[in-house]
């Protein structure tokens, strides 16, 4: 998408992409805490994070325009969407997406990738005392990224061209 969309690197909405193949051992282990039989037909069936990319933007407004080219692509089929821009997370920030294995998409800004890679190095699935204070305190951060991404925002002189481009595309897929 973001070649079709753009001539100029500096138009464009992706900062980068990351991608992860989920381990067999940690598909096993997936599908045994879900009380199902390690097998490739019920990893195809119940886990929807096999493989998954992170796809970074500038802006939020980019990640709702790259959702809608996404979701419009006839090659795809959109299992489950949820946005943890306009309905967040309660600690802070944050597409599912032919044989047919579920994909997880993520969509995120730099300073949400930033936040959401500082969380997990910080408190995912460990044991803390201070859960409730650290998980105000991440907060807390979220809020000051948010502040600030929104002032450099004022700075996206592509918004326009970008919108304009992005209906264009949408219109061809």
């Amino acid at each position: 998408l973001n070649q079709k969309l753009y001539d100029e690197a500096s138009e464009r909405q992706i900062h980068n992409n990351q991608y992860k193949i989920k381990k067999k051992q940690s598909i096993e282990e997936k599908l045994q805490r879900k009380e199902k039989e390690p097998t490739v037909m019920n990893a195809k069936d119940y886990l929807q994070d096999i493989a998954g990319v992170r796809v970074i933007c500038y802006f939020v407004d980019d990640i709702y325009n790259l959702t809608e080219l996404l979701k419009s692509q006839s090659d795809l089929i959109v299992i489950k969407e949820r946005d943890y821009i306009g309905n967040p997370k309660p600690n802070g920030y944050c597409l599912d997406g032919m044989e047919y294995f579920p994909v997880e998409i993520q969509f995120r800004t730099m300073s949400m990738d930033f936040w959401a890679s500082m969380e997990h190095r910080i408190s995912y699935k460990k044991e803390r005392t201070d859960k409730e204070q650290l998980k105000e305190e991440l907060r807390e951060y979220a809020n000051m990224l948010v502040e600030i991404e929104s002032r450099f925002e004022q700075y996206n002189e592509t918004e326009h061209k970008q919108k304009k481009r992005t209906a264009e595309v949408k219109q061809s897929l």
